[in-house]
């Protein structure tokens, strides 16, 4: 009994992974259809830490593990305020175009598919969101992708300023 694991701790540095479309391409050859996958992932661990992943390959297990390999080597951090987002953004990527706003606590995370992923796996709880332009799932992320990278934070405003945070808000 002593040597037996204990399979209910979470390693320190645990993601959620959420994939947000599985795509399937048929390639005609000689011998009939090849059939090759594309898989688009984000990870996040729940407290401000996300990233998001694109993998290719002929087999579906095989696209999803490069594409979660891709977004654990792409992580940033959001900036999250009272489980919401510090203000309004909107994040742009070729033709689709993300609007985050911030919510009051109770609201829930208001966003179609691809952007309430990034949202839920970022930890954010509250958040008001509206798709606009294309709706491709890929460019949809990195638009929103595009928002949070823009997000400030108010201590970085306030040290960039060169002033405390009680001499912002007052």
């Amino acid at each position: 009994m002593e040597h037996q694991k204990n399979f209910d701790r979470k390693p320190a540095d645990e993601f959620v992974e959420k994939l947000v479309k599985l795509n399937r391409t048929a390639k005609t050859v000689k011998g009939g259809r090849r059939m090759s996958f594309s898989a688009l992932t984000v990870v996040g661990d729940k407290k401000g830490r996300i990233g998001f992943g694109f993998g290719k390959a002929n087999d579906v297990t095989e696209a999803i593990r490069k594409s979660l390999d891709k977004a654990k080597s792409n992580l940033m951090v959001l900036p999250m305020k009272n489980g919401t987002i510090p203000h309004e953004m909107v994040g742009k990527f070729k033709s689709s175009s993300v609007l985050l706003k911030p919510a009051c606590p109770g609201t829930g995370i208001i966003a179609g598919g691809a952007v309430r992923a990034v949202m839920d796996a970022a930890g954010v709880t509250d958040v008001i969101s509206k798709s606009l332009g294309s709706s491709t799932s890929v460019n949809v992320v990195r638009a929103t992708f595009d928002a949070v990278t823009n997000l400030m934070d108010a201590r970085a405003v306030a040290q960039n300023r060169g002033k405390t945070l009680k001499d912002m808000w007052g």
